[in-house]
């Protein structure tokens, strides 16, 4: 559809709504932490929607406006209609649409995160560059969102009998399908009750706007199953936690930017660039990608989540691993960042991704040398003298990485930096005033 006029996008919208009987429409969008909002037109309403687009009051949206700046404006992506699987198909289909958010005046507005990674893909286009990525999110399901109660004891890619998820993993990827997404693998994660469902790479863009769609639908599902789905980034103590790894890669037209025959690791200049840049700004970029309070509880040693700066290619310890080449498949030469957590806000944390790896090639950063041992069982004296750094250990300390860097404000904009920092801190003043089961288990007996 990209290469048709906007005029005719609409058209064919338009068309395909009344084929398909839709009677309502729902305006997606998403606010600066990364939840998806949304309110409802009747299809009456949708040509208007979308040339002029529909008001709404942005005030009531978290970190998205002021009182006095609150009137915004909501225009459907064409590209993004697809008519909700979940819904009755009898009579009067539902569809979604993505919206960008203007201002009155019809400019876009700084605050809407679909605008900051849009920003930041232009970036990529004037250096020549489209940025694919493919995110693997994991989730849980419980028994209900009022506790851990798990469904199972499954392993990784455990085959479980008489399993539930079975069956909700199966309906999740139909109805996924139905909406457009493609998807490669689903199978049972390392953690009891803990799931992986893979989407098929694709532009950036269309990828955020996936993992929107696909948390919701995970959540739909699980729901019509009687159970509860999460993306909590650490839910249960002792049991791995839920990561987002993300693959990405950067094409030049059909050729991939990252690929070097030549290469022992069959990687570019330019992919050993992109990885020195996310090397050196991991630590800052991690507040947004890692956004909340649990997801440190996830980033600690002797767990599958990376905690260490370094990278390479057979190695899970890594924070970034580089999958091996297989003859033939230039295209699927692309590094995996490993950290990301599938609660984060996806147009902000693939904008700072892309930020670091640009800044990489802008200054032709070289990466450390590979480090194929177990970071883990390393001393704290030979990381330190093979020059490895850490994470940030806490969200605290990811908010004054991120408050003190040029690279995050650049990336993001000055208004949704603003709000995303000032939002983290009044979490982490929630979070630190709180006393803890933990706590008064451990000092209550002794105190």
């Amino acid at each position: 559809m990209a290469n048709r006029s906007r005029e005719e996008a609409n058209d064919y919208i338009l068309k395909m709504a009344k084929e398909h009987d839709v009677k309502f429409i729902r305006l997606w969008f998403t606010d600066i932490q990364g939840i998806l909002k949304s309110f409802a037109i009747t299809v009456e309403e949708l040509e208007g929607a979308m040339t002029e687009g529909m008001g709404f009051d942005g005030s009531s949206i978290q970190g998205f406006a002021r009182i006095d700046e609150s009137d915004m404006v909501a225009l459907p992506d064409p590209d993004t209609f697809q008519l909700l699987p979940w819904r009755p198909r009898e009579h009067n289909a539902v569809a979604r649409m993505f919206c960008d958010v203007l201002r009155p005046g019809g400019e876009p507005f700084e605050g809407d995160p679909r605008f900051v990674l849009k920003r930041n893909l232009k970036r990529a286009a004037d250096l020549g560059y489209t940025f694919y990525v493919g995110p693997e999110l994991e989730f849980f399901y419980f028994q209900d969102s009022e506790s851990t109660v798990l469904l199972d004891q499954g392993g990784y890619f455990d085959l479980t009998p008489r399993d539930a998820a079975i069956e909700m993993r199966k309906d999740t990827v139909l109805d996924l399908e139905d909406m457009g997404i493609g998807v490669e693998y689903s199978h049972h994660e390392v953690a009891p009750s803990q799931h992986e469902i893979d989407m098929r790479y694709t532009d950036a863009l269309t990828m955020a706007d996936n993992v929107m769609t696909y948390r919701l639908v995970v959540k739909e599902v699980a729901f019509r199953h009687g159970v509860y789905a999460t993306f909590m980034p650490k839910p249960v103590f002792g049991i791995n936690g839920s990561g987002m790894h993300v693959h990405q890669s950067l094409f030049n037209g059909d050729r991939n930017a990252f690929f070097d025959k030549a290469d022992e690791y069959h990687l570019s200049k330019i992919a050993r660039s992109y990885i020195a840049g996310l090397l050196a700004h991991a630590p800052e970029i991690t507040a947004v990608t890692n956004q909340w309070v649990n997801s440190y509880k996830r980033l600690v040693p002797g767990y599958e989540a990376p905690v260490y700066l370094s990278w390479a290619r057979r190695n899970r310890s890594d924070l970034i691993r580089v999958p091996e080449y297989r003859p033939g498949r230039e295209k699927a030469t692309r590094l995996e960042y490993r950290s990301p957590d599938p609660a984060c806000n996806p147009y902000l944390a693939f904008s700072v991704m892309l930020a670091a790896g640009l800044e990489g090639i802008e200054k032709g950063l070289e990466p450390p040398p590979p480090v194929e041992e177990n970071v883990y069982e390393m001393s704290v004296e030979e990381r330190q003298k093979r020059g490895i750094g850490t994470l940030p250990a806490s969200l605290l300390e990811a908010i004054l990485l991120a408050e003190k860097s040029e690279l995050v404000r650049k990336a993001l904009g000055d208004h949704v930096f603003e709000a995303f920092i000032q939002n983290k801190k009044i979490e982490w003043g929630n979070y630190r005033a709180q006393v803890t089961e933990y706590e008064l288990k451990k000092y209550l007996p002794i105190l």
